[in-house]
């Protein structure tokens, strides 16, 4: 028994240290491929994902990234949609959420860096690009939802990024 207790742990060990791998220069590697465009200044990747702007921003000493879109001025906006996006932060923006700063309403994915997988990157740019596409209509990123009282207006059915 503590044999198989030893190998569990070694292998749990061992897995966790292969998933914190995130550097930098990967997450670039990976945002290159996954962009149509992408520039680079300092710790910010800003990149374009067909006709959405998309940036990066990480810093490796506090170990944090995030992937951003910006998507409307908060003035052009009324109750509503600020309404239905906080509902979708719920049910329907799963790893990304809508966010207001300097007052512009973004999509927003945050993780510790060095802990990301390649497919979570991946996975990350396509929620951010799709809840910014779909914010107005289904406010969602992914065809995922979770049940529940929504009580917002569906417009349009989620547009998926698919990139191969």
């Amino acid at each position: 028994m503590r044999l198989f207790l030893a190998i569990i742990f070694i292998f749990l060990t061992t897995a966790s240290v292969i998933s914190q791998e995130m550097t930098a220069d990967k997450l670039l590697a990976i945002l290159q491929q996954e962009s149509d465009t992408l520039k680079t200044n300092g710790n910010t990747y800003q990149f374009l994902v067909e006709d959405v702007m998309l940036i990066c921003v990480f810093d490796e000493n506090a170990n944090r990234m995030r992937i951003i879109s910006p998507i409307i001025e908060r003035d052009k906006l009324g109750e509503e949609e600020l309404l239905n996006a906080l509902v979708a932060n719920f049910h329907s923006a799963l790893d990304v959420k809508y966010a207001l700063s300097d007052e512009i309403i973004w999509s927003v994915f945050t993780h510790p860096l060095k802990e990301l997988s390649e497919g979570q990157v991946i996975d990350a740019v396509k929620q951010v690009y799709t809840a910014a596409k779909t914010f107005g209509g289904s406010y969602s990123s992914t065809n995922l939802v979770f049940p529940g009282n929504t009580k917002k207006k569906e417009k349009t059915l989620p547009k998926v990024l698919k990139k191969t």
